[in-house]
């Protein structure tokens, strides 16, 4: 089943793993909104700097450090994802608690590893 999924910090640069998550996800057939500092492409997905409001996210995958993860907070629970998958390197306690608060799934795994091993 296709996942909406919302990559916070998308990236052009190919050695990042968010710009692989964003080539994963899209193979597999979910559909992907690229959220990054720069505007760009990865493949046939837009990366946009703006926070569009969004309907029927299922998860946002993190590829950014806690101390930017803050600026988003608002943005993160405003789309009422199911899940947020902490990558490895972006743990964030706080984000995690304030996640459980409002029902939503906090997970800290890798996106790539999931995809690879058919549990995304």
């Amino acid at each position: 089943m296709a996942k909406k999924t919302i990559v916070l910090g998308a990236s052009e640069n190919p050695s990042r793993y968010s710009f692989l998550a964003v080539n994963r996800l899209r193979a597999n057939g979910h559909p992907v909104v690229a959220i990054g500092n720069r505007k760009g492409q990865i493949g046939d997905t837009t990366i946009v700097t703006e926070h569009p409001p969004e309907e029927g996210v299922d998860t946002i995958t993190l590829y950014l450090n806690p101390q930017l993860q803050q600026q988003y907070y608002d943005y993160i629970f405003s789309v009422k994802p199911k899940r947020i998958i902490f990558n490895p390197g972006t743990e964030n306690e706080e984000l995690e608690e304030l996640a459980k608060e409002k029902g939503i799934e906090p997970v800290e795994a890798c996106t790539l590893v999931l995809l690879s091993t058919g549990q995304y």
